[in-house]
């Protein structure tokens, strides 16, 4: 069975950091292109990261700079380490993995970034 789980969500301060972590079972992620998004209140789901199976990564234009995608292959776990937050990357935060043509997806943690 594939599964997702997602786990690091929380409240931070402006300028805070958070470290997302979804761990994979069913399919190893370097297989696989695995993807961050999220979707802020009242918005549409918005891209912010993956890492592809060769493990080169991209990222979102507002994430550049700030946001950092890596993975750990013993522990079959794509990390999303953000740092410098600010109020407008609240949302709730999905990964995601494409598995033999079909997408699976993490519960999607919520991080609030407020003073």
């Amino acid at each position: 069975e594939v599964q997702l789980v997602e786990s690091g969500g929380g409240w931070v301060h402006p300028g805070g950091s958070l470290r997302l972590s979804c761990a994979v079972s069913g399919f190893t992620f370097t297989s696989s292109r695995m993807s961050g998004a999220r979707q802020a209140p009242g918005k549409g789901l918005e891209w912010v990261a993956d890492i592809k199976n060769d493990g080169s990564v991209g990222y979102g234009d507002s994430m550049k700079g700030r946001f950092t995608i890596s993975g750990d292959n013993a522990k079959n776990t794509v990390y999303l380490q953000m740092n410098n937050l600010k109020v407008e990357d609240t949302a709730v935060y999905f990964c995601a993995g494409l598995f033999k043509g079909s997408l699976y997806w993490g519960q999607g943690p919520q991080v609030t970034v407020s003073s």
